[in-house]
């Protein structure tokens, strides 16, 4: 991550807590989840939880409960000042009130975020309340990106694109779905790529949709699809893939040129003004009008593509979501889902809103792949 893109996001969030009248953030994030402690500390540990002390004025405390974690860090993030705790709850705690009872009369305005992250103790510590305020006005950031942040998704974007080329000379006939995302994995941390979400499908048609590699051999006669969601200097890109182990049947062509149409017709929306929702119509009405409406409902599918950024970012592209698109927002359109005749097909491109429309930042062909069987 760049010193100048860190300083940049928190230069936003010093303003945003300052219109919300906040005087300290504090940010709870662990290996799983740690998109919101990226945002405002460019930190992201290997263990246990870690806490980032986020004051107006900038200065930075990080609570880290591993000690290898917080040698590291402290090393990373010389600027901060770096605590090791085995609980970094219970000390973050115990400094919150040292702080305040120092203070009777001014306490510190605090909240903490994000909701789904937030310790027991420290939701009992009195500042619960303003959890949920406090997690809309991290999001609302993490959504509206940066030009500088943009142009990092454009960066992994172009890595799945290349990443995907690796994934289809991986996939031959005899092959372990394992077997076939190592060769990508390795491809990806050769090139600067430290960590890369990948999920994928394989089957004659296949209704589970896509999962963590497994032990199954490719073989002829297969849909393999693959959800591609690269890592580089802190920002995702995704990509989504389907391709045929021989040449493809005409059944699996005439079900891929419906996704191609809906996910053409999904971005043919993206633009300023417009929500997630009239997105996820677009798609949808696709389906609908090729007599597939059931296949966009929950029982078959999950979303019609999703925000993307430091992690998954916003409400996903779903009807009905309200999140309103402005420029340099990134996302993911994907009419993603299981199809009658051909089993579950993937196909999505990443974008960024633009002033007047939307770049699609993915440029691999919207194709039904075929490897030789």
């Amino acid at each position: 991550m760049s010193a100048a893109l860190r300083d940049e996001r928190r230069s936003r969030l010093r303003a945003a807590m300052r219109d919300a009248g906040l005087d300290l953030l504090v940010i709870c994030g662990n290996a799983w989840r740690s998109d919101y402690l990226r945002f405002v500390a460019d930190v992201t540990p290997m263990e246990g939880e870690a806490l980032a002390l986020f004051a107006r004025d900038g200065r930075t405390r990080l609570v880290i409960e591993h000690p290898f974690d917080a040698a590291r860090i402290a090393a990373e993030q010389p600027s901060c000042d770096v605590v090791c705790a085995p609980d970094a709850a219970a000390y973050a705690a115990a400094l919150l009130r040292d702080t305040n009872s120092a203070n009777p009369a001014h306490p510190s305005r605090t909240a903490i975020a994000p909701a789904h992250a937030v310790p027991w103790c420290l939701a009992q510590a009195g500042f619960a309340a303003g959890t949920d305020a406090a997690t809309a006005l991290l999001d609302a950031l993490m959504v509206a990106k940066s030009a500088a942040e943009a142009d990092a998704v454009a960066h992994a974007a172009a890595l799945a694109d290349e990443g995907y080329q690796v994934f289809r000379a991986a996939s031959r006939v005899g092959r372990r779905e394992y077997e076939v995302i190592a060769d990508v994995e390795a491809w990806l941390r050769a090139r600067g790529c430290p960590e890369n979400f990948i999920i994928m499908g394989s089957g004659q048609q296949e209704v589970r949709s896509m999962h963590p590699p497994g032990e199954r051999r490719l073989a002829p006669g297969d849909l393999v699809t693959t959800e591609l969601t690269p890592c580089i200097d802190g920002y995702y890109a995704q990509l989504c893939r389907t391709l045929t182990i021989g040449e493809p049947t005409a059944i699996q062509r005439r079900a891929f040129a419906v996704y191609v149409e809906a996910m053409e017709a999904g971005i043919a929306k993206v633009r300023p003004g417009v929500t997630h929702g009239e997105i996820a119509a677009a798609q949808n009405d696709v389906f609908r009008k090729h007599g597939l409406g059931e296949y966009v409902s929950a029982e078959y599918t999950r979303v019609r593509g999703h925000g993307i950024g430091l992690y998954v970012d916003g409400p996903h592209v779903l009807e009905g979501v309200e999140q309103v698109l402005e420029p340099n927002m990134t996302l993911i359109v994907h009419p993603n889902t299981y199809h009658p005749e051909a089993g579950y097909i993937v196909l999505g491109d990443t974008v960024r809103v633009t002033e007047t429309g939307c770049d699609v930042l993915s440029t691999s062909a919207r194709e039904l792949f075929a490897v030789t069987a």
